[in-house]
Protein backbone atom coordinates (compact mmCIF):
# COMPACT_ATOMS: atom_id res chain seq x y z
CA UNK A 1 0.00 0.00 0.00
CA UNK A 2 1.55 3.22 -0.86
CA UNK A 3 1.19 5.57 1.29
CA UNK A 4 0.19 9.26 0.10
CA UNK A 5 2.31 12.06 -0.24
CA UNK A 6 0.89 15.17 1.79
CA UNK A 7 1.65 18.14 0.19
CA UNK A 8 3.62 21.12 2.61
CA UNK A 9 1.84 24.01 4.12
CA UNK A 10 1.38 26.62 1.59
CA UNK A 11 4.60 29.58 2.56
CA UNK A 12 1.65 32.01 2.97
CA UNK A 13 -0.60 30.01 5.38
CA UNK A 14 3.12 29.50 7.25
CA UNK A 15 3.58 32.59 7.31
CA UNK A 16 -0.04 34.07 8.75
CA UNK A 17 -0.14 31.48 11.05
CA UNK A 18 2.63 32.87 13.10
CA UNK A 19 0.31 36.77 12.62
CA UNK A 20 -2.66 35.23 13.81
CA UNK A 21 -4.74 36.43 16.46
CA UNK A 22 -4.34 33.36 18.98
CA UNK A 23 -0.21 33.60 17.98
CA UNK A 24 -0.21 37.32 18.76
CA UNK A 25 -1.76 37.21 22.03
CA UNK A 26 0.90 34.33 23.36
CA UNK A 27 3.02 36.81 21.82
CA UNK A 28 2.26 39.56 24.23
CA UNK A 29 1.91 36.88 27.23
CA UNK A 30 5.39 36.32 26.87
CA UNK A 31 6.26 39.70 26.90
CA UNK A 32 4.48 39.91 30.50
CA UNK A 33 5.80 36.81 31.85
CA UNK A 34 9.52 37.66 30.76
CA UNK A 35 8.98 41.06 32.29
CA UNK A 36 8.10 39.83 35.63
CA UNK A 37 10.50 37.68 35.66
CA UNK A 38 13.31 39.94 34.74
CA UNK A 39 12.26 42.46 37.67
CA UNK A 40 11.38 39.58 40.25
CA UNK A 41 14.52 40.29 42.40
CA UNK A 42 14.95 44.07 41.72
CA UNK A 43 13.94 44.90 45.68
CA UNK A 44 13.07 42.83 48.25
CA UNK A 45 10.75 39.82 49.65
CA UNK A 46 7.25 41.21 50.21
CA UNK A 47 5.29 41.34 53.13
CA UNK A 48 2.98 38.84 52.31
CA UNK A 49 4.79 36.36 50.52
CA UNK A 50 6.64 35.50 54.11
CA UNK A 51 3.63 35.25 55.81
CA UNK A 52 2.26 32.59 53.03
CA UNK A 53 5.75 30.79 53.17
CA UNK A 54 5.40 30.31 57.01
CA UNK A 55 2.03 29.22 56.67
CA UNK A 56 3.57 26.50 54.21
CA UNK A 57 5.05 25.09 57.15
CA UNK A 58 1.76 24.89 58.97
CA UNK A 59 -0.01 22.92 56.42
CA UNK A 60 -4.08 23.61 56.97
CA UNK A 61 -7.68 23.96 55.22
CA UNK A 62 -7.74 27.29 56.37
CA UNK A 63 -6.33 29.90 57.97
CA UNK A 64 -7.19 33.06 59.54
CA UNK A 65 -7.36 35.61 56.80
CA UNK A 66 -7.24 33.44 53.88
CA UNK A 67 -8.32 29.81 52.11
CA UNK A 68 -5.35 27.48 51.52
CA UNK A 69 -4.91 27.78 48.05
CA UNK A 70 -2.06 30.13 47.67
CA UNK A 71 -0.27 28.13 51.26
CA UNK A 72 -0.13 25.29 48.35
CA UNK A 73 1.72 27.31 45.93
CA UNK A 74 3.96 28.35 48.57
CA UNK A 75 4.76 25.16 49.84
CA UNK A 76 5.23 23.61 46.35
CA UNK A 77 7.85 27.30 45.54
CA UNK A 78 9.48 26.20 49.00
CA UNK A 79 10.41 22.33 48.01
CA UNK A 80 11.20 23.18 44.61
CA UNK A 81 13.19 26.43 44.99
CA UNK A 82 13.63 27.05 48.73
CA UNK A 83 14.31 30.67 49.33
CA UNK A 84 14.97 31.71 46.32
CA UNK A 85 13.01 34.73 45.62
CA UNK A 86 12.62 34.55 41.31
CA UNK A 87 11.55 30.79 42.06
CA UNK A 88 8.69 32.20 44.70
CA UNK A 89 7.31 34.78 42.14
CA UNK A 90 7.77 32.39 38.90
CA UNK A 91 4.19 31.07 39.88
CA UNK A 92 2.03 34.50 40.05
CA UNK A 93 4.20 35.65 36.77
CA UNK A 94 2.57 32.60 34.73
CA UNK A 95 -0.49 33.24 36.45
CA UNK A 96 -0.45 36.88 35.07
CA UNK A 97 1.21 35.70 31.56
CA UNK A 98 -1.74 32.66 31.31
CA UNK A 99 -4.70 36.07 32.17
CA UNK A 100 -3.18 37.34 28.78
CA UNK A 101 -4.18 34.65 27.06
CA UNK A 102 -7.35 33.61 28.09
CA UNK A 103 -8.19 37.48 27.98
CA UNK A 104 -7.54 36.66 23.78
CA UNK A 105 -9.58 33.52 23.94
CA UNK A 106 -12.51 35.29 25.49
CA UNK A 107 -12.25 37.58 22.71
CA UNK A 108 -11.53 34.70 20.05
CA UNK A 109 -14.72 33.15 21.60
CA UNK A 110 -16.87 35.92 21.57
CA UNK A 111 -16.33 36.40 17.85
CA UNK A 112 -13.52 38.76 17.54
CA UNK A 113 -10.85 38.29 14.87
CA UNK A 114 -7.47 39.06 14.95
CA UNK A 115 -7.56 42.43 16.22
CA UNK A 116 -9.74 42.39 18.58
CA UNK A 117 -7.92 38.93 20.51
CA UNK A 118 -4.50 40.73 20.46
CA UNK A 119 -6.76 44.07 21.59
CA UNK A 120 -7.92 42.26 24.64
CA UNK A 121 -4.88 41.06 25.25
CA UNK A 122 -2.81 43.86 25.23
CA UNK A 123 -5.21 45.58 27.58
CA UNK A 124 -4.08 43.31 30.66
CA UNK A 125 -0.42 44.92 30.21
CA UNK A 126 -0.91 48.17 31.47
CA UNK A 127 -3.27 47.64 34.02
CA UNK A 128 -1.19 48.71 37.38
CA UNK A 129 -3.32 46.25 39.58
CA UNK A 130 -2.36 43.47 37.68
CA UNK A 131 1.35 44.41 37.04
CA UNK A 132 1.65 45.19 40.88
CA UNK A 133 -0.21 41.49 42.24
CA UNK A 134 1.46 39.33 39.16
CA UNK A 135 5.33 40.47 41.20
CA UNK A 136 4.06 38.77 44.47
CA UNK A 137 3.07 35.47 44.89
CA UNK A 138 -0.35 36.48 47.06
CA UNK A 139 -4.11 35.48 46.58
CA UNK A 140 -4.81 37.93 44.18
CA UNK A 141 -2.33 36.97 41.92
CA UNK A 142 -4.46 34.02 40.91
CA UNK A 143 -7.74 35.49 41.23
CA UNK A 144 -8.38 37.29 38.09
CA UNK A 145 -6.89 34.30 36.11
CA UNK A 146 -9.71 31.60 38.04
CA UNK A 147 -12.36 34.30 37.68
CA UNK A 148 -11.82 34.61 34.19
CA UNK A 149 -11.66 30.94 33.95
CA UNK A 150 -15.00 30.62 34.95
CA UNK A 151 -16.34 33.30 32.71
CA UNK A 152 -14.55 31.45 29.69
CA UNK A 153 -16.68 28.35 31.03
CA UNK A 154 -20.35 30.22 30.83
CA UNK A 155 -18.90 31.51 27.37
CA UNK A 156 -18.34 28.19 26.18
CA UNK A 157 -21.95 26.84 27.15
CA UNK A 158 -23.25 29.46 25.93
CA UNK A 159 -21.70 29.27 22.30
CA UNK A 160 -21.91 25.25 21.76
CA UNK A 161 -24.79 24.81 24.01
CA UNK A 162 -23.03 21.83 25.93
CA UNK A 163 -24.06 21.61 29.53
CA UNK A 164 -20.47 19.79 30.88
CA UNK A 165 -18.78 23.51 30.64
CA UNK A 166 -21.10 24.39 33.78
CA UNK A 167 -19.49 21.40 35.46
CA UNK A 168 -16.22 23.36 34.84
CA UNK A 169 -17.77 26.43 36.03
CA UNK A 170 -18.49 24.70 39.22
CA UNK A 171 -14.77 22.94 39.83
CA UNK A 172 -13.25 26.47 39.29
CA UNK A 173 -15.49 27.98 41.01
CA UNK A 174 -14.20 25.70 44.17
CA UNK A 175 -10.91 26.40 43.41
CA UNK A 176 -11.46 30.27 43.98
CA UNK A 177 -13.25 29.50 47.13
CA UNK A 178 -10.26 27.79 47.90
CA UNK A 179 -8.00 30.90 47.05
CA UNK A 180 -10.20 33.91 48.09
CA UNK A 181 -13.54 34.32 48.88
CA UNK A 182 -14.41 36.77 47.01
CA UNK A 183 -15.41 34.84 44.30
CA UNK A 184 -18.92 34.55 45.64
CA UNK A 185 -19.44 37.94 44.74
CA UNK A 186 -18.33 36.60 40.97
CA UNK A 187 -20.99 33.97 41.61
CA UNK A 188 -23.61 35.70 42.41
CA UNK A 189 -23.07 37.92 39.44
CA UNK A 190 -23.19 35.26 37.14
CA UNK A 191 -26.81 34.22 38.60
CA UNK A 192 -28.35 37.03 38.71
CA UNK A 193 -27.07 37.75 34.91
CA UNK A 194 -28.61 34.75 34.32
CA UNK A 195 -31.64 35.28 35.58
CA UNK A 196 -32.26 38.42 33.79
CA UNK A 197 -31.40 37.06 30.59
CA UNK A 198 -32.73 34.48 28.15
CA UNK A 199 -29.35 32.09 29.84
CA UNK A 200 -32.35 31.73 32.70
CA UNK A 201 -32.97 28.26 30.94
CA UNK A 202 -29.79 27.07 32.26
CA UNK A 203 -30.89 26.58 36.17
CA UNK A 204 -32.59 23.38 34.24
CA UNK A 205 -29.59 22.00 33.76
CA UNK A 206 -28.59 18.91 35.48
CA UNK A 207 -24.98 20.04 34.85
CA UNK A 208 -25.16 23.44 36.43
CA UNK A 209 -26.06 21.51 39.74
CA UNK A 210 -23.53 19.31 39.27
CA UNK A 211 -21.17 21.93 39.53
CA UNK A 212 -22.53 23.63 42.08
CA UNK A 213 -22.20 20.55 43.96
CA UNK A 214 -18.82 20.17 42.76
CA UNK A 215 -18.29 23.85 44.34
CA UNK A 216 -19.56 22.75 47.73
CA UNK A 217 -17.35 19.51 47.92
CA UNK A 218 -14.31 21.43 46.88
CA UNK A 219 -14.88 24.01 48.97
CA UNK A 220 -16.26 22.43 52.21
CA UNK A 221 -12.36 21.83 53.74
CA UNK A 222 -12.18 25.04 54.55
CA UNK A 223 -15.70 25.70 55.44
CA UNK A 224 -15.35 22.87 57.84
CA UNK A 225 -11.72 24.57 58.96
CA UNK A 226 -13.47 27.85 59.71
CA UNK A 227 -16.47 26.06 61.70
CA UNK A 228 -13.93 24.48 63.57
CA UNK A 229 -12.18 27.44 64.83
CA UNK A 230 -15.31 29.65 65.19
CA UNK A 231 -15.61 31.49 62.03
CA UNK A 232 -11.81 33.47 62.56
CA UNK A 233 -12.87 35.32 59.42
CA UNK A 234 -15.78 36.62 59.88
CA UNK A 235 -14.04 38.10 62.99
CA UNK A 236 -11.34 39.05 60.99
CA UNK A 237 -13.36 41.18 58.41
CA UNK A 238 -15.33 42.08 61.54
CA UNK A 239 -12.69 43.97 63.52
CA UNK A 240 -11.24 45.45 60.29
CA UNK A 241 -14.57 47.15 59.65
CA UNK A 242 -14.65 48.64 62.74
CA UNK A 243 -11.40 49.52 63.28
CA UNK A 244 -11.69 51.91 60.12
CA UNK A 245 -8.47 51.04 58.76
CA UNK A 246 -9.61 50.40 54.97
CA UNK A 247 -10.45 53.85 53.14
CA UNK A 248 -14.18 54.16 52.20
CA UNK A 249 -15.16 55.15 48.55
CA UNK A 250 -18.84 56.52 48.12
CA UNK A 251 -20.66 55.46 45.48
CA UNK A 252 -20.00 58.01 42.59
CA UNK A 253 -16.10 58.17 44.04
CA UNK A 254 -15.68 54.13 43.87
CA UNK A 255 -17.04 53.89 40.29
CA UNK A 256 -14.96 56.73 39.34
CA UNK A 257 -12.18 55.03 41.13
CA UNK A 258 -12.11 52.29 38.36
CA UNK A 259 -11.38 54.23 35.94
CA UNK A 260 -8.02 55.08 37.22
CA UNK A 261 -7.35 51.87 38.63
CA UNK A 262 -7.62 49.94 35.21
CA UNK A 263 -5.67 52.83 33.93
CA UNK A 264 -7.57 55.91 32.26
CA UNK A 265 -6.39 55.03 28.54
CA UNK A 266 -8.36 51.38 28.65
CA UNK A 267 -11.79 53.28 29.85
CA UNK A 268 -13.13 53.62 26.72
CA UNK A 269 -11.94 49.77 25.77
CA UNK A 270 -13.73 48.62 28.67
CA UNK A 271 -16.72 51.20 29.56
CA UNK A 272 -17.44 49.92 25.56
CA UNK A 273 -17.06 46.44 26.13
CA UNK A 274 -19.81 46.99 28.73
CA UNK A 275 -22.74 48.73 26.33
CA UNK A 276 -22.06 46.30 23.80
CA UNK A 277 -22.91 43.31 25.90
CA UNK A 278 -25.43 45.31 27.30
CA UNK A 279 -27.46 46.97 24.29
CA UNK A 280 -25.95 45.70 21.12
CA UNK A 281 -28.37 43.26 19.13
CA UNK A 282 -25.07 41.09 17.68
CA UNK A 283 -24.13 40.47 21.69
CA UNK A 284 -27.84 39.48 22.73
CA UNK A 285 -26.10 36.16 23.73
CA UNK A 286 -23.83 37.09 26.04
CA UNK A 287 -25.58 39.58 27.83
CA UNK A 288 -25.79 37.56 30.94
CA UNK A 289 -22.23 38.85 31.20
CA UNK A 290 -22.87 42.39 30.95
CA UNK A 291 -25.50 42.36 34.09
CA UNK A 292 -22.81 40.06 35.58
CA UNK A 293 -20.37 42.98 35.88
CA UNK A 294 -23.19 45.56 37.36
CA UNK A 295 -24.30 43.28 39.44
CA UNK A 296 -20.78 42.25 41.10
CA UNK A 297 -19.90 46.02 41.00
CA UNK A 298 -22.94 47.22 42.71
CA UNK A 299 -22.28 44.37 45.60
CA UNK A 300 -18.77 45.96 46.16
CA UNK A 301 -19.83 49.45 46.35
CA UNK A 302 -23.10 48.57 48.60
CA UNK A 303 -20.92 45.95 51.00
CA UNK A 304 -18.44 49.13 50.77
CA UNK A 305 -15.25 47.21 49.35
CA UNK A 306 -12.30 48.75 48.50
CA UNK A 307 -12.16 50.30 44.92
CA UNK A 308 -9.67 47.44 43.87
CA UNK A 309 -12.29 44.34 44.23
CA UNK A 310 -13.88 44.88 40.95
CA UNK A 311 -10.45 44.13 39.03
CA UNK A 312 -10.68 40.87 38.66
CA UNK A 313 -13.42 41.23 36.48
CA UNK A 314 -12.43 43.48 33.92
CA UNK A 315 -10.80 41.09 31.28
CA UNK A 316 -14.02 39.55 30.57
CA UNK A 317 -14.93 43.74 29.24
CA UNK A 318 -11.92 44.45 27.45
CA UNK A 319 -12.68 40.87 25.32
CA UNK A 320 -16.03 42.21 24.78
CA UNK A 321 -14.43 45.88 23.85
CA UNK A 322 -12.07 44.67 21.44
CA UNK A 323 -14.33 42.79 19.97
CA UNK A 324 -16.89 45.81 19.83
CA UNK A 325 -13.96 47.85 18.68
CA UNK A 326 -12.55 46.08 15.71
CA UNK A 327 -16.62 45.33 14.35
CA UNK A 328 -17.32 49.43 14.60
CA UNK A 329 -13.91 50.29 12.99
CA UNK A 330 -14.23 47.46 10.15
CA UNK A 331 -17.65 49.21 8.17
CA UNK A 332 -16.75 52.57 8.85
CA UNK A 333 -13.92 53.40 6.86
CA UNK A 334 -12.38 56.82 8.42
CA UNK A 335 -12.33 55.21 11.77
CA UNK A 336 -9.49 52.70 10.37
CA UNK A 337 -6.72 54.36 11.57
CA UNK A 338 -7.78 53.57 14.79
CA UNK A 339 -6.99 50.47 14.95
CA UNK A 340 -3.45 51.55 15.08
CA UNK A 341 -3.61 54.49 17.44
CA UNK A 342 -5.33 53.15 20.12
CA UNK A 343 -3.00 49.81 20.33
CA UNK A 344 0.09 52.44 20.20
CA UNK A 345 -2.00 54.37 22.89
CA UNK A 346 -2.15 51.23 25.08
CA UNK A 347 1.55 50.63 24.87
CA UNK A 348 2.62 54.37 25.76
CA UNK A 349 0.32 54.28 28.65
CA UNK A 350 2.44 50.74 29.38
CA UNK A 351 5.78 52.98 29.24
CA UNK A 352 4.57 55.59 31.06
CA UNK A 353 2.88 53.70 34.33
CA UNK A 354 5.53 50.49 34.47
CA UNK A 355 7.76 52.62 36.30
CA UNK A 356 5.22 53.65 38.49
CA UNK A 357 4.12 49.83 39.63
CA UNK A 358 6.60 47.32 38.61
CA UNK A 359 10.33 47.46 40.06
CA UNK A 360 12.04 49.01 37.28
CA UNK A 361 13.77 52.21 39.31
CA UNK A 362 15.89 52.46 42.24
CA UNK A 363 13.67 53.94 44.92
CA UNK A 364 15.30 57.39 44.31
CA UNK A 365 14.67 56.57 40.85
CA UNK A 366 10.77 56.15 41.65
CA UNK A 367 10.67 59.08 43.40
CA UNK A 368 12.05 61.21 40.92
CA UNK A 369 10.14 59.56 38.24
CA UNK A 370 6.58 59.99 40.50
CA UNK A 371 7.39 63.60 41.23
CA UNK A 372 8.12 64.54 37.98
CA UNK A 373 4.76 63.17 36.27
CA UNK A 374 3.12 64.50 39.62
CA UNK A 375 1.19 61.00 39.94
CA UNK A 376 0.80 59.58 43.55
CA UNK A 377 -0.84 56.88 44.33
CA UNK A 378 -4.12 56.05 45.96
CA UNK A 379 -4.02 54.10 49.37
CA UNK A 380 -6.64 51.84 50.08
CA UNK A 381 -5.63 51.84 53.49
CA UNK A 382 -5.45 54.69 56.26
CA UNK A 383 -1.67 54.07 56.85
CA UNK A 384 1.96 56.05 56.94
CA UNK A 385 3.79 54.35 53.62
CA UNK A 386 6.43 56.54 53.99
CA UNK A 387 7.86 57.98 50.77
CA UNK A 388 7.08 54.70 48.48
CA UNK A 389 3.58 53.13 47.84
CA UNK A 390 2.86 50.88 50.30
CA UNK A 391 3.00 48.12 47.52
CA UNK A 392 6.95 48.94 47.20
CA UNK A 393 6.88 49.80 51.06
CA UNK A 394 5.94 46.26 52.08
CA UNK A 395 9.34 45.18 50.38
CA UNK A 396 11.84 46.81 52.28
CA UNK A 397 13.44 46.94 55.33
CA UNK A 398 13.07 43.04 56.25
CA UNK A 399 16.48 41.66 56.75
CA UNK A 400 18.07 44.34 58.10
CA UNK A 401 15.32 44.39 60.61
CA UNK A 402 16.01 40.84 61.40
CA UNK A 403 19.99 41.66 61.61
CA UNK A 404 19.00 43.87 64.51
CA UNK A 405 17.07 41.49 66.21
CA UNK A 406 20.09 38.32 65.47
CA UNK A 407 21.93 41.28 67.26
CA UNK A 408 20.14 41.37 70.07
CA UNK A 409 19.60 37.64 70.28
CA UNK A 410 23.24 36.43 70.15
CA UNK A 411 24.39 39.13 72.45
CA UNK A 412 22.44 36.54 75.01
CA UNK A 413 24.56 34.03 76.65
CA UNK A 414 23.48 30.45 75.17
CA UNK A 415 21.67 29.38 78.56
CA UNK A 416 19.51 32.65 78.00
CA UNK A 417 19.02 32.14 73.80
CA UNK A 418 17.69 28.56 74.80
CA UNK A 419 14.28 29.85 76.69
CA UNK A 420 14.35 33.47 74.92
CA UNK A 421 11.12 34.19 73.04
CA UNK A 422 11.30 36.46 69.82
CA UNK A 423 7.57 37.67 69.76
CA UNK A 424 6.03 40.70 67.39
CA UNK A 425 3.10 42.66 67.66
CA UNK A 426 2.25 41.87 64.15
CA UNK A 427 2.21 38.87 61.69
CA UNK A 428 4.83 40.83 59.26
CA UNK A 429 7.89 41.11 61.23
CA UNK A 430 6.77 37.32 62.92
CA UNK A 431 7.31 36.37 59.34
CA UNK A 432 10.09 38.14 58.58
CA UNK A 433 11.70 36.37 61.58
CA UNK A 434 10.78 33.01 60.61
CA UNK A 435 11.78 33.69 56.93
CA UNK A 436 15.53 35.07 57.58
CA UNK A 437 15.67 33.29 60.97
CA UNK A 438 17.57 30.38 59.84
CA UNK A 439 20.36 32.21 57.66
CA UNK A 440 21.12 34.22 61.42
CA UNK A 441 20.49 31.21 63.80
CA UNK A 442 17.14 32.32 65.30
CA UNK A 443 13.71 30.83 66.57
CA UNK A 444 11.10 30.58 65.03
CA UNK A 445 8.69 34.01 66.25
CA UNK A 446 5.24 34.25 68.12
CA UNK A 447 2.84 36.63 67.67
CA UNK A 448 -0.47 36.88 68.49
CA UNK A 449 -1.62 38.28 65.59
CA UNK A 450 -3.94 36.48 62.80
CA UNK A 451 -2.39 32.59 62.13
CA UNK A 452 0.20 32.94 64.37
CA UNK A 453 -1.72 33.93 67.30
CA UNK A 454 -3.62 30.20 66.38
CA UNK A 455 -0.13 28.53 66.67
CA UNK A 456 0.68 29.57 70.19
CA UNK A 457 3.38 30.88 72.04
CA UNK A 458 5.75 27.82 70.76
CA UNK A 459 6.27 26.72 74.52
CA UNK A 460 7.98 29.71 75.83
CA UNK A 461 7.33 30.94 79.60
CA UNK A 462 8.30 35.06 78.86
CA UNK A 463 10.61 34.52 81.23
CA UNK A 464 12.93 36.72 78.27
CA UNK A 465 11.65 38.09 75.29
CA UNK A 466 13.18 39.89 72.21
CA UNK A 467 9.58 42.45 71.79
CA UNK A 468 9.34 43.85 68.05
CA UNK A 469 7.02 46.43 67.12
CA UNK A 470 6.03 48.01 70.44
CA UNK A 471 6.09 51.86 71.72
CA UNK A 472 7.60 49.67 75.06
CA UNK A 473 5.03 51.57 77.39
CA UNK A 474 3.11 48.69 77.93
CA UNK A 475 5.56 46.01 78.06
CA UNK A 476 7.04 47.75 81.02
CA UNK A 477 3.75 46.70 82.69
CA UNK A 478 3.63 43.36 82.61
CA UNK A 479 7.76 42.82 82.71
CA UNK A 480 10.12 43.55 85.78
CA UNK A 481 12.79 44.88 83.26
CA UNK A 482 12.63 46.60 79.89
CA UNK A 483 15.56 47.19 78.07
CA UNK A 484 15.61 49.42 75.01
CA UNK A 485 18.02 47.65 72.49
CA UNK A 486 18.07 50.35 69.25
CA UNK A 487 15.86 51.19 66.41
CA UNK A 488 14.76 49.59 63.33
CA UNK A 489 14.11 52.53 60.61
CA UNK A 490 14.67 51.20 57.25
CA UNK A 491 14.31 54.73 55.17
CA UNK A 492 12.09 53.15 52.13
CA UNK A 493 9.91 50.90 54.91
CA UNK A 494 6.57 51.72 56.11
CA UNK A 495 6.37 53.87 58.92
CA UNK A 496 4.82 51.36 61.22
CA UNK A 497 8.02 49.63 60.56
CA UNK A 498 10.10 51.95 62.55
CA UNK A 499 10.42 50.52 65.64
CA UNK A 500 12.37 49.73 69.07
CA UNK A 501 13.78 46.44 69.66
CA UNK A 502 12.88 45.81 73.86
CA UNK A 503 14.87 43.24 75.71
CA UNK A 504 12.13 42.47 78.12
CA UNK A 505 12.82 39.73 81.11
CA UNK A 506 10.32 38.23 83.77
CA UNK A 507 6.93 38.50 82.67
CA UNK A 508 4.50 39.03 85.52
CA UNK A 509 1.90 36.57 84.10
CA UNK A 510 2.01 33.35 82.94
CA UNK A 511 2.54 33.33 78.97
CA UNK A 512 0.50 29.97 77.79
CA UNK A 513 -2.51 31.08 80.16
CA UNK A 514 -2.75 35.13 79.02
CA UNK A 515 -2.46 33.91 75.09
CA UNK A 516 -6.09 33.64 74.69
CA UNK A 517 -6.76 37.12 75.82
CA UNK A 518 -4.12 38.34 73.16
CA UNK A 519 -5.50 37.19 70.27
CA UNK A 520 -5.70 39.86 67.41
CA UNK A 521 -6.79 39.46 64.08
CA UNK A 522 -7.19 42.05 61.59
Amino acid sequence: MTTPIQSPMPQEHAERRFISGPALVLYIAAAKLLAHLLTATRYGIFRDEMYYFACSEHMAWGYVDHPPGTVLVAWIARHLFGHWLLGLRLFPALAGAALVWLTGKLAREMGGGRLAQALAALAILPVPFYLILNHWLTNNAFEPLIWMGCVWCVLRAINTGEGKYWLGFGVLAGVGFETKYSIAFLLAGVFAGALLTPQRRILKSRYLWLGALACALIALPNLLWQIHNHYPFLELMHNVRTSGRDVARGPVAFILDQAANMNPILFPLWLGGLIWLLVAPGAKRYRIFGWTFVVTLGLFIVLKGKNYYVAPIYPMLFAAGAVAFERVTSCRPRLLWTRVAYPVLVMIALAMLAPLTMPLLSPEGYLAYQKKLGITPASAEHQNNGPLPQYFADEFGWEPMVQQVARVYHSLPPEEQTKTAIFSNGWGEAAAVDFFGPKYGLPKAISPHNQYWIWGPRNYTGEIVIVLRSSGRGDREHFQTVQDMGAVQEPYARRDEWFHIFLCRGLKLDLSDAWSKMKHYD
